[in-house]
């Protein structure tokens, strides 16, 4: 009997300095001939910041709101995922060759490893941020039930690296960082977890204005209703339930865990916290960025 090689739990590999998923890493080398065409739109995010969220927004604005056309193919398929590669599932570049333009496009990839092109195209881009905390509360679910990702063993070891930026992606601080200080050279509409949480009609109507389109308020009210986080959760074409069991097994943690603001507050110890604290503060130090842990 042949042995399948098994191809879970690889470790991390680095890149320019940047740990990322084995397989991701492997990606980089064909994306180099990737070419941005200039009415691309490039979501980027740090992970579990609410990248799926904006995606399923974003592809609703462009659908005009038509929720069939919504429901023609899985999330990952709809808006090709820049680096994205997994045993047995199509690359991220595969998808990108069959997408009509206007393309919408995602990323998690730091400056230093996003393709140049993307930039000299001047490419907007929107950013969505998330609350560390919340992240890295997010982030050790999703290891946990992601095997492309290493064992995350504890919540407190886990901790330890994120706070190391020894996760896939890296640091969430620089993450965060380059691309606001981008924002202000680049077309980046930066937005906020947190905004969206709480009042996620508003962050819609940011969103419009900034790929520069408009519809009816009947439409963005059910694009404010559709992209819920209850809706979504429910939805196959929205919460990788179509993934593999052995590439992400949703009976370890569903991939749509809680969706809110503040859930890192259950798990969190007090001592964590504390440490935690003083090691952002650190991090962060003479950066504008503000970010809200609660609504």
């Amino acid at each position: 009997m042949e042995l399948v090689p098994d191809t879970s739990r690889p470790p991390l590999q680095y890149v320019k300095g940047i740990p990322l998923i084995k397989y991701f890493a492997e990606a980089l080398g064909p994306l180099q001939n990737f070419q941005a065409q200039p009415d691309d739109l490039l979501i980027s995010t740090y992970p579990k910041s609410g990248t799926t969220w904006v995606s399923e927004i974003l592809d609703m604005i462009y659908q005009g709101g038509d929720l069939e056309k919504c429901r023609r193919a899985p999330v990952f398929i709809r808006i090709p995922f820049l680096e994205f590669k997994a045993p047995g599932i199509p690359t991220g570049m595969e998808v990108l060759k069959d997408t009509p333009a206007p393309r919408i496009i995602k990323t998690h990839l730091p400056l230093a490893l996003l393709p140049q092109t993307l930039l000299d195209q001047k490419v907007k881009v929107v950013y969505v941020a998330r609350n560390a905390k919340d992240v890295a509360v997010s982030y050790y679910h999703f290891y946990r039930m992601a095997k492309v990702h290493p064992d995350p063993d504890t919540w407190d070891s886990f901790l330890e690296k994120f706070m190391a930026g020894e996760v896939s992606y890296g640091s969430w601080y620089q993450h965060v960082r380059e691309w606001w200080e981008l924002s202000h050279t680049h077309p980046v509409l930066y937005l906020f977890y947190e905004d969206m949480k709480e009042n996620p009609k508003r962050e819609i109507q940011k969103i419009l204005e900034f790929v520069g389109r408009t519809l009816p308020e009947e439409t963005v009210d059910l694009i404010t209703q559709q992209t819920s986080f209850k809706e979504m959760k429910k939805n196959p074409m929205a919460n990788y339930t179509t993934i593999p069991p052995d590439i992400m097994d949703h009976s370890v943690s569903a991939f749509m865990r809680k969706g809110v603001a503040g859930d890192w507050k259950t798990t969190f110890t007090v001592a964590q916290n504390e440490r935690f604290d003083a090691h952002y503060a650190e991090k962060m130090a003479g950066c504008s960025l503000r970010f809200r842990t609660h609504l």
